[in-house]
């Protein structure tokens, strides 16, 4: 996230250098004959209805696994999120992982300790401040803009829709499966050699079910499930949450 990040919450941010680069939604390669669903239609207007579809739904599961180039592993995450920013979330790369929720308008972290090691490394007091958030959610405040965006779907999703020439050229694919419901996939080649696959459900609303991006500077897969569904998110409990500012101070 390319956002000013204040100093007093250095901890909650430290955290949250992972979480940008994530929910990457490409499209990968694939051909083959067209599927009779969306017929008369053509693989770019599909396209552009599956991003709309996406973006309305009331809820969705966003499970992704992204590497950027020169980047040492992969990042894995998985959100679910709704309309009214309820969000259930976790992100790791290697042995770092970090749960994430929100509820209410406060968004909570909370790290293991190779989560926060890597997160503060290089910072004064790293190992106490280490020691002070094992088995705690660090806590951020309404506003805060270390975490804006980060539970909310219509800013996770956003990312499908900045750039509309990338759904400019796109072809239909075969039809196929993902996780048992079935599928057009809409493929392209970009001229940079990135091989977008869009995969659509054909049954019901035209929602995206996954996408992948392989060749490019950062090869992503994507999938898209639980739409609509109930976002239940509790508060953790009072003892559990720190404040972010109180451990930098003390650290």
């Amino acid at each position: 996230m390319a956002v000013r990040i204040p100093r007093k919450n250095a901890v909650l941010a430290a955290a949250l250098l992972c979480a940008g680069a994530t929910v990457l939604v490409g499209c990968g390669d694939g051909d083959g004959d067209s599927d009779e669903a969306f017929a008369g239609k053509s693989a770019d207007a599909i396209a552009a209805e599956a991003v709309k579809a996406t973006r309305d739904a009331d809820s969705v599961r966003i499970t992704g696994t992204s590497q950027a180039q020169g980047a040492p592993a992969a990042v894995k995450t998985e959100f679910q999120v709704d309309e009214k920013d309820n969000c259930l979330g976790t992100l790791s790369m290697n042995d770092a992982k970090a749960d994430v929720r929100q509820a209410g308008q406060n968004v909570y972290v909370r790290g293991n300790e190779r989560f926060w090691q890597n997160a503060m490394k290089g910072r004064p007091g790293t190992d106490t401040v280490v020691d002070r958030l094992q088995g705690k959610w660090v806590k951020s405040e309404p506003g805060d803009r270390s975490t804006q965006g980060m539970c909310d779907k219509q800013a996770l999703l956003a990312a499908m829709d900045s750039d509309k020439s990338e759904r400019d050229g796109m072809r239909r694919g075969t039809a196929t499966e993902v996780d048992g419901k079935d599928a057009l996939t809409l493929t392209k080649q970009q001229a940079d050699g990135e091989k977008l696959t869009l995969y659509v459900a054909t049954e019901g609303a035209p929602y995206i079910l996954k996408a992948v991006s392989e060749g490019g500077k950062q090869p992503s897969e994507t999938l898209f499930s639980d739409y609509n569904e109930k976002v239940e998110v509790e508060q953790p409990p009072a003892g559990e949450v720190v404040d972010p500012k109180t451990v930098a101070a003390n650290g």
